[in-house]
């Protein structure tokens, strides 16, 4: 059983403009966790490291121990899962501290791919090292993420009749709770007018299906029940967790674009919480694309598969709907600092800390990260009471 919660959230950044390293950025999103949770950083002994694919080992490593001046650690580590490395990390952190490897663990994600004045396509458009097979997409002109999520969601397009409507209900929701969120960085009005007029960016995908990105930095400190309850802020307890790894290769028969490692992390985070779909009051999705909200959706349950096209385009996630999703804007509208977005914004929400986003019920939030082309996924359940026991 999990004895882990979370105590302490610090943002660093949270800008389009050229700004400090990736490593300044965690250093002092994690000391700014620290001071929330009203900790000394000398009281922090363990610090989880995860990385955009573009950050050095030298700009964002080991050595942020040094930066950050944590003298105590017993626990210190750098993990990569791609988009899912958020998540795993507060799990590796939650079951530290579970089991007496440390007290107070600081989780941290930091990225400047902006910071020399780079647009989004020069700083998320580059070619990684592939070979054989892998080494394919490239030739096509498949470079960043949108290419290839293009095809997935082409895909879906193709199985479940999709339309672009039901894509840019899933913007305008998010530009909606944005809108609400003083740290978002688009809060102008969407409209659907306004979403099919923008341009291509692959097609399917448009202007304003794709994330923003951001120099910042997230971190969060992970001690266990017990000592939360001394601490200077509401605790947000850690109930259950989840990872899905589908692994399926590019071959006729596999198709990972659609669905993806959600069902396999939800069933093992809800059997822990000991909760059911129905119990979720709100949901933090790692939407990088709209399409992904979409897959979530179906993937843990919300809807069944090929239905949450309209399950969005009734509103049921935007502001006043009956499941609010991603409701400080998320990657969209909000801002994107990969699995550690959708980690903050359920903190805020279950703090209270909301303001004029902040949903009227949020007993179990459900909070998820996606890595690479659906090829990794983690999960929490989050609640600000200790769970059922």
């Amino acid at each position: 059983m999990l004895n882990a919660a979370i105590v302490g959230l610090g943002m660093e950044g949270l800008t389009r403009a050229p700004t400090a390293s990736a490593r300044t950025l965690a250093a002092r999103a994690v000391l700014a966790a620290a001071a929330d949770a009203g900790l000394q950083p000398q009281e922090i002994d363990g610090l989880l490291v995860c990385r955009s694919g573009g950050a050095s080992e030298a700009e964002l490593g080991l050595n942020l121990q040094r930066a950050a001046v944590l003298p105590n650690l017993k626990l210190l580590q750098v993990s990569y899962a791609e988009g899912a490395s958020s998540i795993a990390n507060i799990q590796l952190a939650a079951m530290a501290v579970t089991h007496g490897l440390a007290t107070a663990v600081a989780c941290v994600f930091a990225d400047a791919p902006l910071a020399n004045g780079a647009s989004s396509r020069e700083a998320f458009g580059q070619r990684k090292a592939a070979e054989g097979l892998d080494s394919l997409r490239y030739t096509a002109g498949l470079f960043g993420g949108a290419g290839i999520f293009a095809l997935a969601a082409s895909r879906y397009i193709a199985r479940y009749g999709a339309t672009p409507e039901q894509f840019g209900a899933v913007a305008i929701a998010a530009r909606a709770w944005a809108r609400m969120n003083p740290s978002a960085v688009f809060r102008e009005p969407l409209t659907l007018e306004t979403y099919l007029a923008s341009r291509w960016i692959a097609e399917p995908l448009r202007l304003y299906d794709c994330a923003t990105p951001v120099n910042g930095a997230i971190a969060v400190i992970v001690t266990t029940a017990e000592r939360a309850a001394d601490l200077a802020r509401p605790a947000v307890h850690i109930l259950g967790m989840g990872q899905g790894h589908p692994g399926a290769p590019d071959q006729a028969g596999f198709e990972r674009e659609i669905g993806g490692g959600g069902a396999a992390a939800g069933a093992t985070a809800f059997a822990m919480a000991r909760i059911g779909v129905d119990d979720v009051d709100l949901c933090q999705f790692y939407d990088a694309f709209t399409y992904i909200t979409l897959n979530t959706l179906e993937a843990y349950g919300f809807c069944e598969p090929g239905e949450a096209g309209g399950f969005v385009a009734d509103g049921r996630i935007a502001p006043g709907g009956a499941l609010p999703v991603n409701t400080g804007g998320g990657h969209l509208s909000g801002f994107y600092l990969q699995g550690m977005t959708p980690v903050s914004e359920a903190v805020i929400q279950l703090r209270g800390d909301g303001g004029e986003r902040q949903c009227p019920k949020t007993d179990i939030a459900l909070v998820t990260n996606e890595g690479g082309r659906f090829d990794h996924h983690a999960c929490l359940v989050l609640s600000p009471h200790m769970g059922r026991r």
